[in-house]
């Protein structure tokens, strides 16, 4: 959504509110609240299911990679092939989704192309029938043609229907969507179809929408919708059990939840609402979220400003650094938090916010860190969009003795716009730099995500059985980080269940290719085999992929499901 006229800032009252007066809805402050955090209750594995953004990207250095990598970037949405959206006014088009596909894989997201942003204003000027159905036969052939282009997760058919579709010149959407969906199809049978991507949740939108997808047999791959009200984190949980329920009582198999537009103009740079939008995708299961864009592209969305972090990036680094597996937190009344616990370098990585004053982060299931853990807190600045924060501010190093497994951590003097950060390891300490990386951390493309009790971390990456085409191509990229240019060992944990030797693709930093052979193992799902390989790996942040397809490579052989690599 972008705000540029009368008509849209009518959308949301409590929007255009908030922008006009310049004064965030924030929560209310009262001191003396506990954020649990359950290291022993798993909610689901890392994937960093916030770290998006609506344009975030464009070409060139802008954003620089090196910004990227740090935040573990799960999803972008991006302009289509030959996009001429002018947004927010800008004078030219900005970050095509092709142009930009390079360094969307790099940074080990995926991208939705937004058809609509074809037409060059917003709200979009409808044309023609004709002229559409144009204008999305050369978009769907210009990605079908780009045979070395992979992580397009889907086409968004349209945006903000709920006010941006022109029923007078074209019809109803949901006609329309049947339309453009069976026109897409007969184009490609391949990449998914998001949608219908209203700007607001509405249960009588979504009955109606949803009742005629599956009587036409247009249901989407991906269903979005936005949440860009003030305090919106509020009700996801409500909306995701509403669609739930319509989904369920119209016999509609589960689909993937998109919020590719989340947080108000007012609210969109305050660290604190991050966290609380964080904490709320990862808790009600929603697979990627993507910041708002509200003022210029190419920024990750206020995360950078002259390419440099300003204070809300920190938030989203201390998620990125997050591995292993999201585990449950309980908010006290406004003070919200996400955390995780990665029991290889068994640490436990809490980044919350919401409140002011004197407040607890209390810590259950630590005992296997020993019965003293040493507890970093941070916090972020509240410097808005337009200031640099060079890095976090350090509060407090302390050591703390675990009574019961757990600790109560004091957190004094708290803003309620920052966040902070929790960071508890054994006060022994861990290794320096991260040597495992779980597959379930991992991007995973076109492949599926399991668990298993004999599996590191509990889960696995099984279904990686594509190789036709860029399009259906399956493989899983690790993002790593190394202290030193060199070969290093990996060791690839796996399972072949085959009953014959199978074989992947093996590429780093978009190097050539080599092969991976993986002995049978006799069960999958059931992990305690190894292979090893050489690689060699710049220091910093490295690209791995173990592929059964990818463009330039002929395809692997068999099949293997992937549970880890370590690296030495």
């Amino acid at each position: 959504m972008r705000i540029r006229t009368a008509a849209a800032t009518a959308i949301l009252t409590t929007l255009a509110t908030a922008a006009a007066t310049g004064v965030p809805a924030t929560p209310a402050h009262a001191a003396g609240n506990t954020l649990t955090v359950n290291v022993g209750t798993v909610v689901r594995p890392v994937t960093q299911v916030a770290s998006g953004g609506l344009y975030g990207v464009d070409t060139g250095g802008k954003p620089p990679l090196a910004q990227l990598y740090p935040l573990r970037m799960n999803h972008f949405t991006q302009p289509p092939p030959g996009g001429q959206q002018l947004g927010n006014g800008a004078t030219q088009p900005c970050c095509d989704g092709l142009q930009v596909a390079g360094k969307v894989t790099s940074a080990g997201a995926r991208q939705f192309y937004r058809l609509p942003d074809i037409y060059p204003n917003f709200p979009y000027r409808w044309v023609s029938w004709a002229d559409w159905e144009s204008k999305v036969r050369t978009m769907v052939s210009a990605r079908v043609n780009a045979s070395g282009v992979t992580n397009v997760d889907g086409y968004e058919l349209w945006n903000e229907p709920d006010w941006t579709w022109n029923t007078s010149a074209a019809g109803s959407f949901n006609a329309g969507w049947t339309r453009t969906f069976q026109l897409i199809r007969s184009l490609d049978s391949v990449t998914p179809i998001a949608g219908p991507s209203h700007s607001q949740y509405n249960h009588g939108w979504m009955v109606d929408f949803l009742t005629n997808a599956r009587n036409t047999g247009t249901v989407p791959d991906v269903v979005v919708w936005h949440e860009l009200g003030n305090d919106d984190y509020l009700n996801v949980g409500a909306h995701v059990a509403d669609y739930r329920a319509i989904e369920s009582s119209l016999g509609i198999a589960p689909r993937p939840i998109s919020i590719n537009e989340y947080a108000s103009p007012s609210q969109v740079d305050i660290p604190s609402v991050a966290v609380h939008y964080m904490a709320v995708f990862e808790r009600y299961g929603i697979r990627d979220a993507e910041r708002a864009y509200w003022y210029e592209a190419g920024t990750l969305n206020g995360l950078l400003f002259n390419n440099a972090p300003t204070a809300s990036y920190w938030a989203y680094k201390w998620y990125g650094d997050m591995a292993g597996n999201v585990v449950q937190t309980v908010p006290g009344s406004w003070l919200e938090g996400v955390a995780a616990y990665d029991p290889t370098r068994k640490f436990v990585n809490v980044v919350f916010g919401g409140d002011s004053g004197n407040n607890t982060v209390r810590v259950n299931g630590l005992g296997a860190l020993g019965s003293q853990v040493r507890v970093t807190l941070s916090r972020t600045g509240t410097t808005g969009r337009t200031t640099n924060q060079s890095a976090p501010t350090t509060v407090s190093t302390a050591t703390y003795t675990v009574s019961g497994g757990s600790i109560s951590v004091p957190v004094t003097g708290m803003d309620a716009w920052a966040a902070y950060q929790l960071l508890i390891t054994p006060a022994s300490g861990i290794a320096s730099w991260q040597q495992r990386y779980e597959a379930e951390n991992a991007a995973v493309v076109n492949a599926n995500r399991f668990s298993s009790g004999s599996a590191s971390g509990g889960g696995y990456v099984g279904q990686i059985d594509g190789s036709a085409n860029s399009r259906n191509d399956a493989f899983v990229d690790f993002i790593v980080n190394v202290p030193q240019t060199r070969s290093y060992t990996m060791s690839i944990r796996y399972a072949n269940g085959t009953g014959a030797t199978a074989t992947h693709g093996l590429a780093y930093n978009g190097g050539g290719w080599t092969s991976v052979t993986y002995p049978p193992t006799g069960a999958w799902g059931s992990f305690g085999s190894a292979v090893t390989v050489t690689v060699n790996l710049n220091a910093g942040f490295n690209t791995i992929r173990l592929a059964k397809g990818a463009p330039s490579f002929a395809g692997g052989t068999g099949y293997a499901e992937l549970d880890a690599i370590t690296l030495s």
